[in-house]
């Protein structure tokens, strides 16, 4: 039997189990100097959720010390240490007197901070992502300083916690979790405990209406992009997208971009417009299948959760990423939250569920299987505004021009699936026009929905002098008319002169 397998089981007096039908007497609890807090003391009395056993023998007050003294909820401690290198690992381990095993890898280091917790008789607060197995095995708390990878510092959650509180992949969850077991060869800590679930009580998770079941309705909120974090460049071309193609809560965005015409540009600019002007908005960078550097600059640029797998890993890697995300996404929807997602890119994606498809099947144009882009285009589609509340935003690049004929085949197969299209111009980067947008190819569905009434009388006479117009001529037109002036209100204002 495996490890996991074993947890399952609840043959550990440690995992906290249904009631029984007989009443089990709770041992008397010891006597200490210091009385615990009114949460800790509450906590060990017996409960139907929780093993008896357990709450003797533990105690649930934080473990974690910060260097100064003060003890802090160990979630933050626990999550702090994961994303550290190893050097400050050290350093942060002796603050905490915790042995240190110089040579050995970081997975047995994050688990010797178990291991000292469970030798002080306490258990670890932590809180992640649940990556829910198919198998039916249980499931892992996942971390996004690790982009919700399975690692062995992951903390392992028993099938009888997600039958008992409908637990799904994407569930943001708490638990007190306890060290490895000694012998066992998977090195994994495991929750012994649900203690939070979407920030409110585990049981209240299976009255949460499923993503599914909600109504889809057109964005009628606007995302403005125009933004003073910029400098006067970056916001020009900000400014320029808030004309040709408004963005709403929960649009379909698609980003159709040559190679080398600005996408990774425009994209920052988005996502630091985004941060500033919605701050109540969970933004997600998802970089698929991209250049290690570009994943550092959006982290070390952008003050939002970045999710990636780069080149160098493989097609499951960046299949495992993308629907942690994305079941992140749609578990925050279902509880009436704003959802940006920024993907680049969802061609390379497509490229990596036709990796993983099996040999066999209908075969199209370019390589492509036939069923490939079933998943990738759910992905895109569950970008919706919802209403009553909630909405999920997806903002995607494809990619064209590449050579390949498979990126040509995806390209066509998700044209149209959208309500935005944005075409990024080769022509006008080859003369550095940036930002280099097609204006006659660009535009949003429902456009009037997004734009105030005058606005859109002024939008729609700024695209009737542009008709006809070459593309280069008519976007250096538009961004000489911008330079003039400050803000977009006094360029529409100015239409009339």
């Amino acid at each position: 039997m495996s490890y996991w397998q074993l947890l399952s089981s609840s043959n550990d007096s440690r995992i906290e189990k249904p009631a029984e039908p007989e009443p089990v007497e709770p041992e008397p609890r010891r006597e200490s100097e210091n009385p615990p807090s009114e949460a800790a003391a509450e906590s060990a009395q017996p409960a139907a959720s929780e093993s008896p056993a357990a709450a003797a023998e533990f105690s649930e007050e934080p473990f974690f010390i910060l260097p100064d003294g003060s003890a802090v909820d160990s979630v933050t401690g626990y999550e702090q240490l994961c994303p550290l290198h190893i050097k400050d690992l050290r350093a942060k381990y002796a603050e905490l007197s915790i042995p240190f095993k110089s040579g050995s890898p970081k997975s047995e280091i994050l688990a010797e901070f178990f291991r000292a917790a469970c030798g002080r008789k306490k258990l670890v607060r932590v809180c992640g992502v649940l990556d829910a197995f198919d198998d039916g095995l249980g499931g892992a708390i996942t971390f996004a300083s690790d982009s919700y990878a399975l690692k062995s510092s992951s903390v392992y959650v028993p099938q009888l916690f997600i039958e008992k509180y409908g637990l799904k992949r994407g569930h943001a969850v708490c638990a007190l979790a306890a060290a490895p077991r000694e012998g066992e060869r998977e090195n994994c800590p495991f929750a012994v405990k649900i203690t939070s679930v979407m920030g409110g009580a585990p049981e209240a998770a299976r009255d949460i209406v499923p993503f599914s079941d909600l109504t889809p309705y057109y964005p009628t909120r606007r995302i403005i992009l125009e933004s003073a974090v910029h400098n006067s460049k970056d916001n020009l071309s900000m400014r320029a997208v808030d004309l040709l193609t408004p963005i709403g809560f929960g649009q379909r965005a698609l980003i159709v971009a040559p190679p080398r015409t600005g996408k990774t540009v425009l994209m920052q600019g988005m996502a630091k417009s985004i941060r500033a002007n919605n701050p109540g908005a969970k933004l997600i960078i998802l970089l698929v299948d991209e250049r290690p550097e570009e994943v550092t600059d959006f982290r070390r640029a952008i003050d939002a959760e970045v999710v990636a797998s780069t080149f160098d890993q493989d097609a499951a890697s960046h299949v495992h990423a993308a629907e942690m995300v994305i079941s992140r996404a749609r578990r925050m929807v279902e509880t009436g939250e704003d959802v940006v997602i920024l993907l680049d890119s969802i061609t390379r994606l497509a490229r990596a569920y036709n990796a993983l498809m099996p040999n066999g099947g209908r075969t199209m144009s370019g390589g492509v299987e036939a069923n490939a882009l079933q998943k990738p285009k759910k992905f895109f589609g569950s970008a919706r505004n919802i209403e009553g509340g909630g909405s999920l935003t997806i903002i995607g690049t494809a990619l064209i021009e590449t050579g390949s004929k498979m990126d040509e085949v995806i390209f066509e197969e998700f044209k149209g699936t959208g309500n935005l299209e944005l075409d990024l111009d080769r022509s006008l980067s080859d003369k550095r026009i940036f930002p280099a947008i097609n204006i006659e190819k660009s535009g949003t569905r429902k456009e009037e929905l997004l734009y105030h009434p005058d606005e859109l009388t002024k939008i729609y006479a700024l695209r009737r002098a542009m008709k006809g117009i070459p593309a280069a001529d008519s976007m250096e037109m538009l961004i000489q008319r911008l330079k003039k002036v400050k803000t977009n209100v006094e360029f529409l204002l100015g239409l009339n002169r």
